[in-house]
């Protein structure tokens, strides 16, 4: 019998966590403005850096899982023990699992 570890594996302190993710959030900012786009109109779509923190974790979760899209309720099991590994950004993960914050395309909402 296999059982699949959800966990994520802790690779960096949060702090350097947050700085990877604001640099990759500004190169996305950068990029949209470079290609004419209002950013009055798409700041709202873009994840905050504690989403895209929690994004990236997820990411590595995924691939250490030979990348099998995660089911609703390992979706649930992995974003919740990055909660508890990272508590600062529980808030985020909550936002994240809120099924009325499914309007954004890059949510990782796993519909069935």
């Amino acid at each position: 019998m296999t059982t699949t570890d959800d966990s994520p594996r802790r690779r960096a302190s949060l702090e350097l966590l947050r700085a990877e993710a604001l640099d990759e959030l500004s190169v996305l900012i950068t990029e949209r403005i470079r290609a004419g786009e209002d950013p009055w109109e798409f700041m709202e779509e873009l994840p905050t850096v504690d989403e895209l923190v929690i994004l990236l974790l997820r990411a590595e979760n995924i691939a250490a899982n030979n990348g099998e899209r995660p089911t609703a309720a390992r979706n649930y099991r992995v974003l919740r023990q990055i909660a508890l590994d990272y508590p600062p950004l529980t808030s985020a993960v909550w936002k994240l699992l809120d099924e009325s914050t499914t309007y954004r395309r890059w949510d990782p909402s796993v519909r069935s």
